[in-house]
């Protein structure tokens, strides 16, 4: 077994160290969410804390782990003799973010289940990490269905396989560890609302503090138990202050004034529901018998607050988890009692050696070319390459390619129409297009291709049904072999990669009509964002195209580069359509199965040498050639009417919608008034 690296070791990083010993101590807080940068040591410090766990009295020989002074009575194993006592380290089980449903569950041997009537089931990683650690590395790349299955067995202590009417039910109560790159995508709020702490972790910017990381990391590689043997005091101290932890929590006294606190807390930071409550309120009496204390004070709430409703307050997916410490003190203080204990001035898990205690540092602010809230200027030309604004807030042209306007915010978002990719995929589920999906309804069977995941029973019953007389039956029983087995094939939604091809020159500059622009962009990104698409953003401006945001995960992205897109110049819409036909090419050799959408928002007209808006023809007509699916969002405005974009549209093979079309209410109103007047012509 490799040497894990000691707990103590780990430098700074006190909100995550305390988190992680906070359910150490109390594992009904429900779990860590720690979100960061790459590199940050996440993983390191999560796989040490199992070293710190006491070990766990299970049954001999039982596979789920029982506790033989109350073992489960439905265990699968058992039931189990009284003198079949062991004791093993706590578990550290770890779950790849490819892994399957049956992997994660476990499996039935439906074959045998249907010919001899027995309950084969061989756990899955639910099982083995009951009373243990189950860690989700990039928690936010895990399959929906997947995270949906381990929070309803980290909710209800148990997991449940079912497969066509034989079911198996077995323990799994474990502490739930997740680690996530924000840059890579979000998880949905009612996901993040299931992790009962959650943590923002970065790389210390102290120079000494850095030093020592790479120094210690340098010692653990070169002699990785030398470097454990070096720290196993410090381990085994901190180890019993776990356990003496665990035995005083029980007696710790949550008292009336505290639990006011905590609800006036949540209620000032409009939680949703009364998870936070009862999070708030576990994680406080944890505080308090980690200090040492047998009774709540202010401090452990406030502490609890920090912890617990940060991840609770996003109220849509672009929101920055956060808490105000003013409102919050001032909650606080509002419904805080007197006369209480003086808090242990120091509830973290104490520092090592060369510690300082900065923790993952936040990069400095107000430094930098950025420091006064601009944007950075994606041309490197600086202001200076525009003339002085226009009257219509417009700048005039001055250097290459014209003008350049600041960035505009963009408009209110508004729920979007939906948009598909024809045909029938097989990428990545999601809740965009038609698939070939794990989940759905259920549309045929097949032979299986490798192991059988989901048996299609009446398929399989007609296979056999044939050869019972030639396989000798004489029996009720129905003789199946595994060329009978049949597969079910069901049809669901998958994500796509939508890219966005962004119009940012100087005919869409006006500050109004930019706004509206961003907020419909901002709009199909919240869908996208809902609908578990990768998304991608060319802009055009100038001379050339650039690809602003290669395709990503994180929605939360897209939109803080379309906030600081800035906008002026000629329109190079070949040069947009023909960088955008380029990422595409790129992706689909990365990730064949996912199908991209390319979704342009332009007014449609083209400037530069030669016949411009015929060299854009040309490279719709190239993507349309690929078969690649296209929404052209047309942004002309005014009384005089190109009709350009429509053109556009029209050799992409896409569709054209304007910005007012592209809200969904607009939508339904428009079906609405269609119906009205065909009732209407049919009365008439």
């Amino acid at each position: 077994m490799s040497t894990r690296y000691p707990f103590t070791a780990v430098v700074g990083m006190d909100d995550l160290r305390l988190a992680l010993l906070l359910n150490a101590v109390s594992p009904a807080v429900g779990g860590v969410l720690v979100r960061g940068e790459k590199g940050t040591a996440k993983s390191t410090a999560v796989r040490a804390l199992a070293d710190l766990l006491p070990e766990v009295a299970v049954v001999a020989d039982c596979r789920f782990s029982c506790d033989p002074a109350a073992p489960d009575p439905g265990c699968p194993d058992g039931p189990h003799p009284a003198d079949a006592s062991d004791s093993r380290p706590a578990r550290m089980v770890e779950l790849p973010v490819g892994a399957s449903e049956d992997r994660l569950v476990g499996s039935l041997d439906i074959e045998r289940a249907l010919a001899d009537g027995v309950k084969s089931f061989e756990p899955g990683l639910l099982a083995d990490a009951h009373r243990g650690i189950l860690y989700v590395d990039e928690v936010n790349l895990l399959h929906d269905h997947l995270v949906d299955l381990m929070l309803d067995a980290a909710a209800m202590g148990a997991s449940y396989v079912e497969r066509e009417g034989v079911s198996v039910r077995h323990a799994s109560r474990f502490l739930l560890v997740g680690t996530m790159n924000p840059e890579e995508g979000e998880l949905r709020p009612q996901l993040l609302d299931r992790f009962g702490l959650t943590v923002e972790v970065a790389a210390s910017r102290d120079p000494d503090q850095r030093v020592e990381v790479v120094r210690r990391r340098l010692a653990f590689d070169e002699d990785p138990a030398g470097f454990a043997a070096r720290w196993a005091e410090d381990e085994e101290e901190l180890r019993e202050r776990v356990r003496r932890a665990r035995e005083l929590l029980p007696r710790v006294a949550l008292g009336d004034t505290a639990l006011r606190q905590i609800a006036a807390t949540c209620a000032a930071f409009e939680v949703d529901g009364m998870r936070a409550d009862i999070v708030m309120a576990r994680t406080a009496t944890a505080l308090a018998a980690w200090a040492g204390r047998s009774e709540v004070v202010e401090e452990d709430v406030r502490r609890a607050a920090l912890l617990a409703l940060p991840h609770r307050r996003r109220r849509n997916p672009f929101d920055a988890p956060g808490l105000d410490e003013d409102t919050l003190d001032e909650t606080l203080s509002r419904f805080g009692g007197e006369d209480e204990p003086d808090p242990d001035p120091d509830p973290g898990p104490p520092p090592g050696p060369g510690d300082d205690g900065g923790g993952g540092g936040v990069p400095p602010q107000g430094e930098g070319p950025a420091a006064d809230g601009a944007a950075p200027d994606p041309s490197g030309t600086g202001s200076e390459a525009g003339g002085a604004p226009g009257p219509d807030g417009q700048q005039a042209p001055g250097g290459p390619g014209g003008g350049e306007q600041r960035p505009v915010p963009a408009a209110d978002p508004f729920r979007a129409r939906m948009f598909s990719v024809p045909g029938l995929g097989d990428g990545a589920a999601g809740r965009r297009s038609r698939a070939r999906t794990e989940h759905g309804r259920t549309t045929g069977a097949r032979r299986p291709r490798g192991g059988l995941t989901r048996l299609h029973l009446a398929a399989t019953v007609q296979a056999a049904a044939p050869h019972q007389r030639a396989r000798g039956r004489t029996g009720a029983g129905l003789v199946v072999r595994r060329d009978d087995l049949r597969q079910t094939v069901r049809e669901g939604r998958e994500g796509n990669l939508v890219l966005f091809a962004v119009d940012a020159s100087g005919s869409m500059a006006a500050r109004q009509r930019m706004g509206a622009v961003k907020g419909a962009v901002l709009s199909l990104l919240l869908d996208a964002y809902q609908r578990r698409d990768k998304v991608g953003l060319v802009t055009f401006r100038g001379r050339d195209a650039e690809l602003a945001l290669p395709p990503t995960s994180s929605v939360d992205a897209a939109a803080a580069r379309l906030g600081s897109l800035p906008t002026g110049g000629r329109t190079p819409l070949a040069a947009g359509l023909l960088k955008a036909r380029e990422t595409l090419r790129v992706e689909r050799l990365r990730d064949p199965a996912r199908r991209p959408l390319l979704v342009v928002v332009t007014d449609g007209r083209a400037t530069g040498a030669g016949d411009a808006f015929g060299s854009a023809l040309r490279a719709a007509r190239l993507l349309a050639a690929e078969g690649t699916a296209s929404v052209v969002v047309d942004c002309e405005s005014g009384y005089v009417r190109l009709g350009l974009a429509g053109t556009l549209a029209g050799e992409l093979g896409g569709t054209a919608v304007t910005l007012d079309e592209l809200r969904a209410d607009s939508i339904a109103g428009l079906v609405r008034d269609v119906r009205t007047a065909t009732t209407a012509r049919r009365a008439a």
